[in-house]
C-alpha cells in the first residue's frame, strides 16, 4: 500500500517546535504534579458520581501528568487511530493513480504533516486536561482510558493568575473525570460517538467539485448575514449534505456532552472549590486576549465552535430541568434516538416535546 496522506513524522516535529517548552517545566513544583493529580481525580471521581448517579463500568479513573511534547504524541497516536480508514482510503487511491501520483503525494504528505503538526503544536501549549476517549483492542490497556493533566500549562496558568493549586487542580479533574463517567457509566455512548465519527470519515470522497460548491455556499451564507465558520470550521464548509447531517449529530451530542461537563463541574465542586467563579472568568479572559492571528486560527479549525457548544449546552440542561423537573435529562441517557439534534439544543422544547411523544407511545 502506498503512503497516507499525512506524514506523521513532520507532524510530530513540526507540534513539538511549536509548541516550545515551559520553563515550569523544569521547576521543583513539577515533581509534586502526579502525586496531586492521582488524589484530585480520585476525588473527583466521586464527587461526580454522587451528583450525576454515573459510575464508570471500567474501574477507576487513572491520571497521567504529561508534557506539551508527550501530549502531542499521544493525541498524533489518537489521530491515526481514529482517522485510519480515511487514509487508507486516500493511501489506495494514490496507488492506483501511479507513479506521478506518488510524486505530487510525497509533497502533499508533508505538507499535510505541517498543517497538522501546526494545529496540535498551538492546541499543546494552550490546553489543560483531556480524557482520551478511544479504546483499541490491540494496544496495551495501561495506554488507554486516560485522563491526560499537561503539567506544564497547569504550572503556568496557575502562577499567572495565582490560583491556590489544589482548587485548580480538582476543578480540572471534575470537568475531565466527568467526560468519563459520560463514556464509561452511559454503557452505548462510547461506540456510538464513534460510529458517529466514522460513518463521517467513511463518507469523504476527495472531490475538486465539492471545493468549488463549498465556495459558492460561503458566499451565500455570507450574503445571508451568517458567518459560515459558526457551526465547526473548515471541515462542515466542505462537507457534503449527508456529512452535514452526521455533523449535526456530532454537534448536538458534543453540545450535550459539554454542557452536562460544565453543569456537573459547578455542582460536584460545589463546597470543594469556592474559586470556581473567579476559574471561570480568568478562562473566558485568557480566550479574549488572545492575538487576532490565534483568534482567526480558532474559527478556521472550529475551536469557536466548540467554546458555543459549552454555552449551548449549559442552556439546553437548563431549560430541560426549568420545564421538564431535575430529571428530566436523564432520557437523553437511555439510548441513542434520545439524544437531541444540535437543532433540539438550540431549540430544547423540541426535544422535551419529542420526549414527551416517545414515552406515551412506549408507555
Amino acid at each position: 500500500m502506498a503512503p497516507g496522506p499525512v506524514d506523521w513524522g513532520v507532524a510530530e516535529r513540526v507540534a513539538v517546535r511549536v509548541a516550545g517548552r515551559e520553563p515550569l517545566a523544569e521547576s521543583y513544583h513539577y515533581d509534586r504534579l502526579t502525586a496531586d493529580f492521582d488524589e484530585v481525580t480520585a476525588q473527583a471521581e466521586q464527587l461526580v458520581a454522587e451528583a450525576t448517579g454515573l459510575r464508570s463500568a471500567s474501574g477507576s479513573a487513572r491520571a497521567r501528568v504529561v508534557g506539551r511534547d508527550d501530549w502531542v504524541r499521544a493525541n498524533l497516536a489518537s489521530f491515526q487511530r481514529l482517522l485510519r480508514p480515511l487514509t487508507d482510503k486516500l493511501a489506495d487511491r494514490r496507488e492506483a493513480a501511479g507513479r506521478l501520483a506518488g510524486i505530487t503525494g510525497a509533497v502533499a504528505r508533508r505538507a499535510a504533516g505541517v498543517e497538522v503538526g501546526v494545529l496540535l503544536g498551538w492546541m499543546a501549549g494552550r490546553v489543560l486536561g483531556q480524557y482520551d476517549l478511544l479504546v483499541i483492542e490491540d494496544e496495551e490497556p495501561e495506554d488507554q482510558d486516560l485522563v491526560y493533566y499537561v503539567g506544564p500549562n497547569v504550572l503556568a496558568l496557575e502562577k499567572r493568575f495565582g490560583f491556590p493549586p489544589e482548587e485548580f487542580r480538582l476543578w480540572l479533574a471534575l470537568h475531565e473525570v466527568t467526560h468519563r463517567a459520560q463514556f464509561t457509566g452511559v454503557p452505548w455512548l462510547r461506540q456510538h460517538f464513534l460510529s458517529l465519527v466514522h460513518r463521517t470519515l467513511d463518507a469523504v470522497e476527495p472531490d475538486p467539485k465539492r471545493f468549488v460548491d463549498a465556495l459558492g455556499q460561503v458566499v451565500e451564507d455570507m450574503r445571508a448575514g451568517r458567518n459560515p465558520l459558526d457551526d465547526g470550521g473548515v471541515a462542515v464548509l466542505f462537507a457534503s449534505p449527508d456529512q452535514r447531517d452526521l455533523l449535526g449529530r456530532i454537534g448536538g451530542l458534543m453540545s450535550l456532552l459539554e454542557g452536562h461537563g460544565d453543569v456537573t463541574m459547578d455542582r460536584a465542586g460545589a463546597g470543594h472549590v469556592p474559586s470556581a467563579a473567579r476559574f471561570s472568568r480568568a478562562l473566558r479572559e485568557r480566550r479574549r486576549q488572545g492575538s487576532s492571528v490565534a483568534k482567526v486560527a480558532q474559527r478556521l479549525m472550529g475551536i469557536d465552535a466548540k467554546l458555543k457548544q459549552y454555552h449551548q449546552g449549559e442552556a439546553f440542561i437548563a431549560y430541560v430541568e426549568e420545564h421538564g423537573g431535575p430529571g428530566a435529562l436523564d432520557a437523553a441517557w437511555r439510548g441513542p434516538e434520545w439524544l437531541p439534534t444540535l437543532t433540539e439544543i438550540r431549540a430544547p422544547q423540541e426535544w422535551l416535546e419529542r420526549v414527551r411523544l416517545s414515552e406515551e407511545l412506549v408507555g
